[in-house]
């Protein structure tokens, strides 16, 4: 993307997952465009593709909102429900197969990282947490 903002590179080296993350922010913050890149498994490239489609227009908020619900589908923890996934819940069984939640939330990590560098904070990492 030309003159994007932020650009992230996330990578997940026990799959070889990678992906080129770029995004404009308007003048409120949201996300005026984000697009990526990348190769990889089916999983990591469905996730990024839909997630770029559900964040465009979305608010810094909305965009943590987010993140958090989807992680919380993809790992089993249903009990906090969160804003609509849309699209995204066809990546709910994902949560069957532990190994592969770090290839669906590759993008989201990326999108964690260029909110942080939006907004002067320190990096993170694109790794899941265990």
């Amino acid at each position: 993307m030309a003159e994007a903002d932020v650009q992230v590179r996330g990578d997940n080296p026990a799959c070889g997952d990678e992906i080129h993350l770029t995004a404009k922010f308007g003048d409120d913050g949201s996300f005026r465009d984000i697009k990526f890149r990348g190769h990889g498994c089916a999983i990591s490239l469905a996730s990024a593709s839909l997630m770029t489609m559900k964040l465009k227009g979305k608010s810094r908020a909305e965009a943590e909102e987010l993140m958090k619900s989807f992680h919380n589908l993809i790992t089993g923890d249903s009990s906090q429900s969160g804003p609509k996934l849309g699209d995204l819940q066809v990546l709910n069984g994902v949560r069957k197969f532990p190994q592969r939640v770090k290839c669906a939330m590759l993008a989201w990590r990326a999108v964690e990282q260029a909110l942080q560098q939006r907004h002067g904070q320190a990096t993170v990492s694109t790794e899941v947490e265990d």
